[in-house]
């Protein structure tokens, strides 16, 4: 954690958020953070991811793995450019995983976007301050470069979440999902809604849409095509 933090801060960075931790006062992160102790001293703590991104509207998952739940990854510099197309007021967050085994599947989904360093074949397992140091790199020369100029601003994390849990809830009801595995189908219309980029209204008119649905399958029979 010392290691990240002087990455972050050598490329001008300092929002740092840590879920679930371990103690940041131990002496190797202490001794390797050198002149940037203050972000490791000013870290905000959450007991988990969805709680860290509900007011984050841009973020993106970094991943060295691929798979059916992990597709549409980008490179960092891909990334940037999208973090500043939608520059102004949207709060943006790299998201990196645990040390020894990254991010959960469950973990990347509540990211909008999936990114990966392009490594060498034979070995592509970056530790995690090299990882953050080369996005932050990224960050500091794409963000310099991009516009200013306002940008639509995005519905923060915690309002997409409410909308993606009344979605399943409906969704289970009507019995489109599977009731057994809903996520299955859950990560998949999440992805389809990351690319959408949904304002506050736009989550406001889903969320009365699937009430709608919800009111008007008080009288529902059963699946279609079911006996």
């Amino acid at each position: 954690m010392g290691m990240v933090c002087r990455a972050m801060k050598n490329m001008g960075l300092s929002g740092l958020r840590l879920v679930n931790p371990c103690s940041l006062d131990h002496p190797e992160a202490l001794k390797f953070a050198v002149s940037a102790r203050d972000l490791l001293d000013s870290a905000e703590i959450y007991p988990d991811l969805a709680s860290a991104l509900s007011d984050t509207p841009l973020s993106v998952a970094t991943t060295r793995r691929h798979g059916k739940y992990r597709q549409e990854i980008f490179t960092p510099k891909e990334i940037v450019a999208r973090f500043a197309a939608d520059s102004g007021e949207n709060r943006r967050a790299i998201v990196f995983g645990r040390e020894d085994s990254g991010l959960t599947t469950d973990e990347v989904a509540l990211c909008r976007w999936q990114a990966t360093i392009p490594t060498a074949g034979e070995f592509g397992s970056l530790n995690l301050s090299q990882a953050v140091l080369i996005f932050c790199y990224e960050y500091l020369e794409g963000m310099q470069a991009a516009s200013a100029s306002a940008q639509r601003v995005l519905a923060p994390g915690d309002s997409l979440e409410a909308m993606y849990q009344q979605m399943e809830r409906v969704l289970l009801k009507i019995g489109f999902l599977n009731p057994e595995n809903p996520a299955h189908l859950m990560r998949s219309l999440r992805r389809v809604f990351s690319r959408a980029e949904l304002d506050e209204r736009e989550v406001a008119v889903m969320r009365g849409m699937m009430s709608q649905m919800s009111w008007a399958a008080g009288e529902y029979r059963g699946k279609k095509g079911a006996e």
